[in-house]
Parts: C-alpha cells; structure tokens; sequence
C-alpha cells in the first residue's frame, strides 16, 4: 500500500471551562459513571482553567514531528484528529478525502498496546471511515515503540535530568518508581499492556544503571470492588517511606507529554503524599518533544512506508506488529459501573 498523508491520533481535552463537561460527556458516553464521579474530574481541570495541556503538547509535537520528516525526504501533509475533542477524527478524515487522500498513516500517541490504548483507536478510525462509505481514506497503524531504543534512550535522559536534581551525595540512594495508567485488570488481560510496561522500565533501568526500582501506577478511576493495575503510586510511597527511603523520581515512563494526568496526580498529588512522607520527590520529564522522541517517531514513520523488515527494537521482546491480530487487546467485559477517566496517551 502506498500512502499520501499521515494523521496524528491523540485523545483530545478541553480548552476552557466551558468545554469540561461537554468533554467529560463524550468520553463517558454509553459508560455508566455517576454524575458525582463526573464532577469529581472536572474539579481536577479547575486546577489548569479548564484547559488540557494535551492540545499544545499535540500542536507541539506536531510542529517538531514536520521538519524531521521533511529531513528524511517525506513529503505528505500531516493531519491531526482526537477522539473526544476537536479535532474530531471524523471531521479530519471527511477534510482528508476532499484533500484527495486515499491511503494514509495514522500515528496513534500511545507507546503500549491495550483496548483503551491502541483497539479502541483503531475502532474509531474505522468508525469514521464507514461513515464516509467508499472512497474514503484507509489507514495503516504505527506499531507500539515500547522497546524501540530512542524510546528506552530517551527515558534514560529524563531520568538523568531529574536524578541531577539531587545532591551528589544522595544520588546513590535515590528510588524510582516508574508509572504508568492504571488500567482494568480484564483490559490488562487481554493485552501485553504490563508484560510491555515492565519491559520498557527493565530496558530503562538496565541502560542508565538504576538498582532500585519498581512499575507502579496512577489514575486509577474505577470502582472499588473492580480489579485495576496495582500498587497506586501514592500508596507505594507510603511502603517505600516505612523502608526508610528518603529519596524517590517517579517517572511516569507510561505517557509521551506532560498533560494533565502527569501534572494533576503526579505534581500535586504525588508531590504532596511526598511531602507529607518526609520524602524528597523529584518528577522526570516524558519523552514531549525531545529530539531522541521525534526522531524515533520519523524512524517508524519512514519504516512503515518503506516496508522496512528490521525493525529497531532492544530486549526480549520482539518489535511490535504493523498489523493487529483478529483478537488483540479486545474490549474487555464492562462491570455494572465504571468510572472512566480522560486522557490516557
């Protein structure tokens, strides 16, 4: 298949007050989440205006990501589309068809493979397409980079910026706690998402020297009595304080820019169980803009069009497919009542 343009994939947010509710209405469509469970996150955008970091991190990302193409001799128009905000990715494809493109990349911002993360992606792109009927554009995925070694590179060089943080003489003690999105334990298991998750932090770990580390996870939004990815980051800290361990980086190695699920529950509310702990907290960076991510992203953009064989991946699990098996990360039972928060690239 030969392809005409590309489209970057994200989750969409609000960009001010007014559009939190009507966001937080369309991720939570046919979910049945309280109307309390609701309020509880919109007061979290209160803490930024109302406005998801998301979209510029997006804008950002997309500003860096043409230059590198150009320099790798690509010459296609690169789109954008959301599934829960404008851009919406129905609107973009219909502007794509009527731009005359038949056959196009889509380059989703998630780097690990799940329902939420990579199927439900793939499912909206589909939607929109048999929406338009025939002669509406086709799309190829990019596969998951979790082991891709600008991935593990870059992850390295966000944990050394937030290790200088510390004074020489503590740098030796200090503990990371790697995150990532909590997700359903039943979406967990019909998935690579924590088998991919624990390789990337072993890669990392391995790579920059880290002795002492651990996957744990945050943003947790389901209800009590349902199985999600454990231990919470928060209640880690509280283990890792009855150890004795004074210094800790939580990297959250399982997001790509700092939107608002980083900078809510990891800035404020990590920071403050930290604080309260007597600990001392440094954040590392995600991967955002920099040069080793953009390249990277250049690299498996120019692989998919060129039908590379060998595809750059480290450790010991192979590169993930370009294309998904028939049952892959399939859409796992939904309990009686779930409470489904945003923003999970």
């Amino acid at each position: 298949m030969s392809f005409d343009a590309i489209m970057l994939v994200s989750f969409g947010g609000p960009e001010g007050m007014d559009d939190v509710i009507p966001y937080l209405e369309n991720v939570l469509r046919g979910k049945n989440v309280p109307q309390e469970r609701m309020m509880e996150v919109a007061e979290h955008y209160r803490h930024f205006d109302g406005i998801s970091p998301i979209n510029a991190q997006n804008k950002a990302l997309l500003a860096a990501l043409k230059p590198e193409l150009q320099g790798r001799g690509i010459d296609l128009p690169v789109y954008w589309g959301n599934r829960n905000w404008d851009p919406y990715i129905p609107d973009v494809l219909k502007q794509m068809q009527e731009d005359g493109v038949k056959n196009y990349i889509a380059l989703v911002t998630s780097s690990y493979s799940s329902y939420s993360g990579c199927r439900q992606y793939r499912e909206n792109l589909a939607e929109a397409q048999a929406a338009l009927g025939d002669g509406a554009p086709r799309y190829a995925k990019i596969r998951v980079w979790f082991n891709h070694p600008k991935w593990i590179e870059v992850n390295k060089v966000r944990y050394e910026e937030a290790l200088s943080a510390f004074p020489a003489e503590a740098q030796d003690d200090v503990f990371v706690a790697f995150t990532a999105h909590s997700i359903p334990g039943t979406m967990a298991d019909s998935s690579a998402y924590e088998k991919q998750l624990m390789e990337s932090c072993r890669l990392v770990a391995e790579s920059a020297g880290i002795q002492n580390w651990k996957l744990v996870y945050q943003s947790r939004s389901g209800p009590p009595h349902q199985p999600w990815l454990e231990p919470d980051v928060c209640d880690y800290m509280e283990t890792l304080a009855a150890e004795g361990v004074k210094n800790v980086i939580v990297q959250p190695i399982g997001f790509i820019s700092d939107h608002l699920e980083v900078m809510f529950d990891l800035d404020e509310e990590a920071k403050e169980k930290a604080d309260e702990l007597g600990m001392n907290m440094q954040r590392a960076g995600t991967a955002g803009t920099h040069p080793l991510f953009i390249e990277m992203l250049g690299e498996l953009i120019q692989e998919r069009l060129e039908g590379w064989e060998n595809k750059e991946s480290m450790g010991i699990l192979p590169a993930s497919h370009d294309l998904c098996p028939k049952g892959c990360c399939k859409m796992p039972a939904r309990p009686a009542s779930t409470a489904h928060r945003p923003e999970k690239s």
